[in-house]
């Protein structure tokens, strides 16, 4: 019941979709941006990293598995 917010260590896109994904409400955004090459265009990078991250968290992630497990049925192919 407690909004929670990330503050560091999101420096890209990537760290901001699993942030999201791991179900956080919202993560503030500074050096990532300033320090950007591009800091516009990180910014909308960002900003959809973020979305994705959400969604993903909403939609709720498949079980984790230790091994990988064919989803692809196996009858009737050539041998």
């Amino acid at each position: 019941t407690v909004p929670v917010m990330v503050d560091a260590g999101v420096g890209t896109a990537s760290d901001a979709c699993l942030t999201m994904e791991q179900g956080v409400d919202g993560i503030l955004m500074n050096t990532a941006l300033a320090e950007a090459a591009d800091p516009v265009g990180m910014a909308h990078a960002m900003r959809l990293a973020a979305e994705a991250g959400r969604a993903a968290y909403l939609s709720g992630r498949m079980p984790r598995r230790e091994v990988a497990v064919p989803s692809s049925p196996t009858g009737g192919m050539l041998q």
